[in-house]
């Protein structure tokens, strides 16, 4: 994109746009949280608090295999654009991530 081209307020505008998506993102993310805080205080209150079991072999396997993947897409999409450069590591940090949490649930297993 050629910025001779664009006026100095649509660059502000583009500039200005992943700000506010990313604050009203963490807005959402803080109220979903404090609602979720004060449901656990009331359940607790109540006596009707289960607390939920999270499977850390199950999360470790999707995880892993959805960073794998992803890495694995961007490794290959950065090589081919950019080549070998500093560029790549945006794909090969999730790559190795990923592979990492298959290691674990590999490891992890249960006899």
């Amino acid at each position: 994109m050629n910025m001779a081209m664009t006026s100095p307020a649509a660059q502000v505008v583009i500039a200005v746009i992943p700000i506010v998506g990313i604050v009203i993102g963490g807005i959402v993310v803080f109220f979903y949280l404090l609602w979720h805080h004060h449901e656990v205080k009331l359940q607790i209150q109540k006596g009707t608090y289960t607390p939920r079991n999270l499977n850390l072999r199950i999360f470790a396997l999707l995880t892993g295999i959805l960073l794998v993947c992803v890495g694995a897409i961007l490794s290959i999409l950065f090589l081919l654009i950019e080549g070998l450069s500093y560029v790549l590591l945006g794909g090969l940090i999730p790559f190795s991530i990923g592979i990492g949490l298959l290691v674990f649930f590999r490891l992890s297993e249960k006899k």
